[in-house]
């Protein structure tokens, strides 16, 4: 099996949490359309937040993790479960398991905290990816920024 040509960490430094940013906005702000005063939020300052980075040092994708208050106010109140959020995949990283990758190391990340599950607000048209990943849909469809959007959880 070969190794992917790219590196998942925890974006530590500020360089990394300004690759972060920019990969949010390519995907959220410039394809979907997202407005740029919400996609960026004060939970940004105490979220974990993960970057894919080509070995090149190219940013390919991030996504974030909230605990504690910030993700009880997500999740229905519960303290053991983490909220997995803004995953974004650039459209040229896309189909090359970053997407997957990132998920994973989120919920690496969730364990370190001591977190039993992690919930997220997934996109309807991405409910299957999530779903390979063992997620389980719960509660009805609702509008997040204009976009159908799902609740999953998965155990850990």
């Amino acid at each position: 099996m070969s190794t992917p040509a790219y590196d998942v960490r925890v974006a530590e430094d500020p360089a990394d949490r300004e690759a972060c940013f920019a990969v949010r906005k390519d995907v959220f702000v410039h394809e979907q359309g997202v407005d740029e005063d919400i996609e960026y939020d004060a939970h940004d300052a105490g979220a974990v937040h993960v970057l894919a980075v080509r070995a090149d040092g190219v940013p390919l994708g991030t996504g974030r993790l909230l605990y504690g208050e910030a993700a009880a106010a997500r999740n229905g109140g519960d303290p053991a479960v983490g909220s997995l959020g803004r995953l974004a995949v650039t459209r040229a990283a896309r189909g090359l398991g970053v997407g997957a990758a990132l998920v994973r190391a989120i919920e690496d990340a969730a364990r370190a905290r001591g977190l039993t599950a992690v919930d997220l607000h997934a996109q309807t048209h991405a409910l299957g990816f999530y779903e390979r990943l063992g997620y389980e849909v719960y509660g009805p469809e609702f509008p997040d920024a204009g976009i159908p959007h799902r609740a999953m959880r998965r155990a850990l």
